[in-house]
C-alpha cells in the first residue's frame, strides 16, 4: 500500500510538472520574448536545473542513507522528498511576486544591445526558475532509494517510479496548455499546481513520519561511483530523444498546423511512449546485456525505417482530417484519433527509447545504499543529453542543417550509443565494433535521401474536402501542388520556409509559405500587403519613422520605404530564412531589403517594441492567423499596449486580421482587446476577407477628409494605392467596414486576451478547425450606429458635395465593395436604387455581378428589394407578418453598412404594420426579440406612426 500511495502521488507531481513547464514558457516570453532562442532558453534552464536535480539529490540520497545507517536507524527519504514537493508548492504559490520582481528589475537594469541584453533577461529567468527545477530532480533518485527493498527489486521499482511520472507528465502536457491555462489562466494555473505540489508534499511527509524507508540502507562503499561508456550512453539516447522530438513537433505543425494543439499531442504522444517503455521494462522478469544491446539496436533501426515515411505525414494528416465534418463537435475527436494515429506509429521506436534508462539502471546497480546515488548520476547526464539535443538539434544547428539532417544526427547517436553499449556488455573488441558495424551503420544514415520540399510543405492541414487521391501519395501532392514548384526551402530554428512558384498570365507568381501555411502571394494578397502600409500612413500624423512585424514577402517594408515621406522603416522578424527568402520578390516589392530606408531586425517584436527608444508614426503587423503558436501574443493587451506607447503622436497602429478561417466570437475577441488599448479604433477590410485592424491612441486628423485626400493624391501615394488596385478616392473609402470609434462605442460584451490569461489560441484553433468565413460582429446599437454615421469617411465624402453620389461614383463603389465582402455589396447596390431609382447603369453592373458564384445569392431581385425598403422610413407598406417583419430584422442586422446606414424608422414601420390573426402577442414578442438586437424600436414605431397619422 505505501509503494502505490507514493507511486499515485508521484503521477500528480509529474503532471503538475509539465503543466509548470507549459506555464513558464508562456510567462517568461513577457520578459524573453517568443523567438527560438527565448523557447530554447527556457528549456535549457528547465533541462539545465531537472539535470543539477538529479546530480544532486543522488549524492544527497547517498548520504541520508549513510547518515541513517551510522546512527542505525531507517532513512526519513520519504520526509525529505515531502519536503521537496512542498518546496516547490511555495515558490509556485510566491512565483507571480517573484515574476513582478524580475520584471521590474528588467525594466530597471540598463540592458546593453544585441545578445548581452537577452543574456541579461535568460539570467533574470534563471532566478525564478532554476530552484524549483532542482527540486524536481529529486523524485527519481529519492524515490528510487526509498522505495526499493534491495538490488533484487531495485530494477522495477524504478521503472515504476520513473514510468508513473512520466505518465503523470503526458497528462499535465495535455490538459496543461489545452484546457488549464485558458481556463484558469497563467497564474491561477501555477497557484493550482502549487496547490498540488503542496498537498502531495504533506502527504508524503506523513507517510515518510509512519513509515521511514521500505528497507534499512547499507552505507555506501567508499569511493566515486564510475559509471563509464553508461553516462556517454545515457547522453547519447538524450540527445537522440529531444532532437527526435524537437523534429517531430516541427513535422507535426507542418502536417497538422503549428498550434498548440499539435505541439500538446506530439510532446503527449512523446511522454506515453516514454512511459509505456518504462512500464515494460518493470514488467521484465530480467534485463540481461543481450537485451539491452538488442532494444539500443532495435532503436536505431527502428528510427531509420521510420525516416521515409516521415515526408508523407502531411497526405496521412490529411486521410485522418477526411474522417471528420468541419463541425466543432468533431473537433476534440479528430484530435483524439491524431493522437491515437502518431501513437500507433511512434510507440515502438519512442517506448524502446523510454526503456533504455531503467536498463542501463539495472546495469549499475552496486549496492543498496547506492540507488539513488546511480539513479541521480544517470539521470543527470541523460538529461545534459537532452539539453544538448534541445540546444543542438532544436536551435544551433538549423542555422546550417535541416530538419532531415537533424533526424539523421538523431539516429546517429542512437547507433553510436548501441556501439558503445555492445562493446561494454558484450566484451567485444572495440575496434571490429568500429568498423564493422559503427562505420557502415552511420554512413547508410548519411545516404538517406532527403525529405521532399514539396512534400513536407505541402500545407493540406487546410484543405478540408476529401480529394479522389487520398490513399495514394504521390498523386495526391501533384494534386494539391498544382504545379508550383519550390524555389526555396530552409528550416531555420523558428520555421520552415519555402518560396512557391506558380506560371500565370502575367508572368510568374511567387508565394511565400511558412510552416505550411501560405503568408502571402505576390498575385493574390498584393493589395492586402500593400494596403497594410499605405492605409495607417495615409491616416498618421506624420508618415516618416515605420515599424513592420513581420517581413513576408516584403510588399508592406517595401511599399512603406517607397513613400517620399517615410525616412526609415525598421523590420521585426522571428525568422532568419524569411529574409533569405526576401530576394525572391526583390522585383515585386519595391526591392523593400536593397532600400536603404529597410532596416531589419532578426527579433521578437514583443521584445523589440519593449527594448526600443524609437518611437514610430506607422506599426503595421503583418502575422494574422492566431491559432498559430506565437502569433497569439500580437494579439494581447500586453503586445498592444507596448505597440501604443511607441506611437508618436498621431501615430496608427494596423493589424492584419482575417475573417476566413475564423468566427465571429473569435474576431469579437480581438476587436474586445483592441477596444481595451486604444480608445478609437477602425476597421477596414484590403481584400474580401482581410481586414485591417487600426488602432489610433490620438486619432488627429482622421476625419479630416480634405487632408486624406489631399495625401492620397501625392504622387508616391497614388502610385502605391494603383500598385494596390485603388483606381480613385472613393474606392479607397470603400475599404471603411467600421468607422472611427464605432468599436468603442458599442462596447462589446465578453473578456480579452492577455498574456497572463490567454484564451485566443484555443478558440482560434476550434475556429480555424471549422474553417468557415465569419462575419463581423453586428454593431447596430443606437450609440455604434449614430457614431458610424457621423464618422463614416464615405457619407461625409457624399456631405461635402450635396449627400447624394452620381451613378458613376455608385458604379466605382459598387465595382470595389463588391470584389470581396458580399453583404457590403448587396447594401451598396440596395442604396444605390434608393438614390437613384430606375438607374440604367445600377442594371447594368447588377447584370455583371451576378455571374460571381460568391455574390449570387445575395443579389436575388427579392433581396435587393428587401433591402431597399430598409433606407424608406415613410414609404407605405403593406401588412406585416410577425415572418416578414423578423426577416427584414435580420436583414437589417447582417447588412448593416455604417457608410449607407439603414433607416431605424423604416424597421419600426414594419414591426408597427405587423400584423397576426390571433392579434398582436407574437409582434411584440418578435419586437422585444428585435429590441434586443437593436435597441429600442418602440419609440422610433411611435414616432412614424404619429408622423403618418399627422
Amino acid at each position: 500500500m505505501l509503494r502505490a500511495a507514493v507511486l499515485a502521488l508521484t503521477v500528480l507531481t509529474g503532471f503538475s510538472g509539465l503543466v509548470y513547464e507549459v506555464a513558464w514558457q508562456k510567462v517568461l516570453a513577457t520578459l524573453l520574448g517568443s523567438h527560438s532562442e527565448a523557447t530554447a532558453a527556457v528549456l535549457a534552464l528547465f533541462l539545465g536545473g531537472l539535470a543539477l536535480g538529479y546530480s544532486l539529490f543522488g549524492a544527497v540520497t547517498r548520504r541520508v542513507v549513510n547518515a541513517a545507517a551510522a546512527r542505525g536507524r531507517r532513512p526519513r527519504l520519504l520526509l525529505l522528498y515531502g519536503g521537496v514537493e512542498a518546496g516547490i508548492g511555495l515558490h509556485a504559490l510566491a512565483f507571480p511576486w517573484l515574476f513582478a520582481a524580475v520584471q521590474a528589475l528588467s525594466t530597471a537594469i540598463p540592458h546593453p544591445p544585441g545578445g548581452l541584453g537577452f543574456a541579461l533577461d535568460v539570467a533574470l529567468a534563471a532566478l525564478l526558475i532554476l530552484p524549483p527545477c532542482v527540486l524536481m530532480g529529486g523524485t527519481i533518485p529519492i524515490l528510487t532509494q526509498a522505495l526499493a527493498r534491495g538490488l533484487a527489486d531495485a530494477t522495477r521499482v524504478h521503472a515504476w517510479v520513473y514510468a508513473f511520472n512520466t505518465a503523470g507528465a503526458f497528462l499535465g502536457a495535455l490538459a496543461g496548455g489545452l484546457l488549464l491555462v485558458p481556463w484558469l489562466g497563467l497564474e491561477r494555473v501555477i497557484w493550482a499546481m502549487g496547490a498540488v505540489n503542496l498537498s502531495a508534499g504533506a502527504a508524503l511527509g506523513l507517510l515518510g513520519l509512519r513509515h521511514g524507508a521500505v528497507f534499512a540502507g547499507a552505507p555506501a562503499p567508499p569511493g566515486s561511483l564510475r559509471i563509464g561508456p553508461f553516462a556517454a550512453s545515457a547522453l547519447l539516447i538524450g540527445f537522440s530523444a529531444m532532437a527526435f522530438q524537437t523534429v517531430l513537433i516541427r513535422l507535426g505543425g507542418l502536417s497538422l498546423g503549428s498550434s498548440q494543439f499539435t505541439f500538446a499531442m506530439v510532446v503527449a504522444v512523446f511522454v506515453l511512449c516514454i512511459a509505456l517503455g518504462s512500464f515494460a521494462v518493470s514488467a521484465l522478469p530480467g534485463v540481461g546485456p543481450r537485451l539491452l544491446v538488442g532494444a539500443q539496436w532495435a532503436l536505431a533501426a527502428g528510427m531509420a525505417l521510420l525516416y521515409p515515411a516521415l515526408e508523407n505525414a502531411p497526405w496521412a494528416a490529411h486521410v485522418v482530417r477526411t474522417w471528420f465534418r468541419d463541425q466543432p463537435s468533431s473537433f476534440y475527436p479528430y484530435h483524439a484519433a491524431v493522437f491515437l494515429g502518431a501513437l500507433s506509429v511512434l510507440a515502438l521506436p519512442v517506448g524502446l527509447s523510454g526503456a533504455m534508462l531503467p536498463m542501463i539502471f539495472h546495469h549499475l546497480r552496486r549496492g543498496a545504499g547506492e540507488l539513488g546515488a546511480v539513479a541521480g548520476r544517470l539521470y543527470a547526464w541523460n538529461t545534459v543529453g537532452s539539453l544538448l539535443g534541445a540546444l543542438l538539434g532544436g536551435y544551433l544547428l538549423l542555422f546550417w542543417l535541416d530538419l532531415h539532417h537533424v533526424y539523421r544526427l538523431a539516429v546517429a547517436a542512437v547507433i553510436a550509443s548501441a556501439a558503445l553499449l555492445t562493446v561494454r556488455l558484450l566484451s567485444l573488441p572495440a575496434l571490429p565494433v568500429a568498423c564493422l558495424v559503427l562505420a557502415p551503420a552511420l554512413v547508410g544514415v548519411s545516404l538517406l535521401p532527403a525529405w521532399r520540399a514539396e512534400r513536407i510543405t505541402a500545407g493540406v492541414f487546410r484543405v478540408r474536402a476529401r480529394l479522389a487521391v487520398d490513399y495514394r501519395p504521390g498523386p495526391f501532392f501533384e494534386k494539391v501542388g498544382r504545379g508550383n514548384s519550390v524555389v526555396f526551402h530552409d528550416d531555420d530554428p523558428n520555421s520552415t520556409v519555402t518560396v512557391t512558384a506558380a506560371p500565370h498570365a502575367g508572368g510568374t507568381d511567387h508565394a511565400i509559405v511558412t510552416n505550411g501555411k501560405p503568408d502571402g502571394s505576390i498575385r493574390i494578397d498584393y493589395p492586402t500587403m500593400a494596403l497594410a502600409a499605405l492605409v495607417p500612413a495615409l491616416f498618421a500624423e506624420r508618415a516618416e519613422q515605420a515599424f513592420v512585424i513581420g517581413y513576408g514577402t516584403g510588399v508592406t517594408a517595401g511599399e512603406l520605404g517607397a513613400l517620399d515621406s517615410i525616412r526609415s522603416v525598421t523590420v521585426a522578424e522571428i525568422s532568419p530564412a524569411v529574409i533569405e527568402a526576401g530576394r525572391w520578390f526583390e522585383a515585386d516589392n519595391q526591392q523593400a531589403l536593397a532600400n536603404p530606408k529597410t532596416r531589419i531586425l532578426i527579433s521578437d517584436a514583443y521584445r523589440a517594441l519593449l527594448r526600443s527608444e524609437q518611437r514610430y508614426d506607422v506599426i503595421a503587423s503583418e502575422p494574422s492567423n492566431p491559432w498559430v503558436t506565437g502569433v497569439e501574443m500580437l494579439f494581447s493587451r500586453e503586445f498592444l499596449t507596448a505597440a501604443r506607447d511607441r506611437l508618436r503622436p498621431g501615430g496608427v497602429y494596423c493589424q492584419w486580421f482575417h475573417a476566413y478561417e475564423n468566427d465571429t466570437e473569435v474576431i469579437a475577441l480581438v476587436l474586445r482587446t483592441y477596444a481595451s488599448v486604444f480608445d478609437h479604433v477602425a476597421v477596414w477590410y484590403a481584400l474580401g476577407p482581410d481586414l485591417l485592424l487600426l488602432g489610433f491612441d490620438d486619432p488627429g486628423h482622421a476625419l479630416d477628409l480634405a487632408r486624406l485626400r489631399e495625401r492620397a493624391g501625392r504622387p508616391d501615394f497614388a502610385a502605391g494605392l494603383a500598385r494596390a488596385g485603388v483606381a480613385s478616392f472613393p474606392a479607397l473609402l470603400a475599404h471603411e467596414l467600421l468607422p472611427l470609434d464605432v468599436v468603442n462605442a458599442a462596447r462589446l460584451p465578453g473578456d480579452v486576451q492577455t498574456l497572463l490569461h490567454p484564451v485566443l489560441s484555443l478558440r482560434a484553433a476550434r475556429a480555424f478547425f471549422v474553417g468557415r468565413e465569419a462575419a463581423l460582429p453586428r454593431l447596430v446599437s443606437p450609440a455604434a450606429t449614430q457614431v458610424g454615421a457621423e464618422h463614416s469617411l464615405l457619407r461625409r465624402f457624399a456631405a461635402a458635395q450635396g449627400r447624394e453620389l452620381s451613378d458613376e461614383q455608385h458604379r466605382e463603389l459598387v465595382a470595389e465593395t463588391c470584389k470581396g465582402v458580399p453583404e457590403a455589396c448587396a447594401t451598396r447596390l440596395a442604396y444605390w436604387s434608393h438614390q437613384h431609382p430606375g438607374s440604367a447603369a445600377r442594371e447594368q453592373a447588377l447584370v455583371g455581378l451576378r455571374k460571381r458564384q460568391r455574390l449570387g445569392r445575395h443579389l436575388t431581385p427579392e433581396r435587393l428589394r428587401e433591402l431597399a425598403s430598409l433606407f424608406e422610413a415613410s414609404a407605405p407598406g403593406a401588412p406585416a407578418t410577425p415572418e416578414d417583419a423578423a426577416r427584414l430584422t435580420d436583414l437589417f442586422v447582417d447588412y448593416y453598412l455604417h457608410a449607407a446606414p439603414f433607416s431605424r424608422e423604416a424597421l419600426a414601420r414594419v414591426w408597427r404594420r405587423c400584423n397576426d390573426a390571433a392579434g398582436g402577442a407574437r409582434c411584440l414578442q418578435g419586437l422585444a426579440r428585435a429590441e434586443e438586437r437593436l435597441g429600442p424600436l418602440r419609440r422610433a414605431a411611435r414616432a412614424t406612426a404619429g408622423g403618418a397619422r399627422g
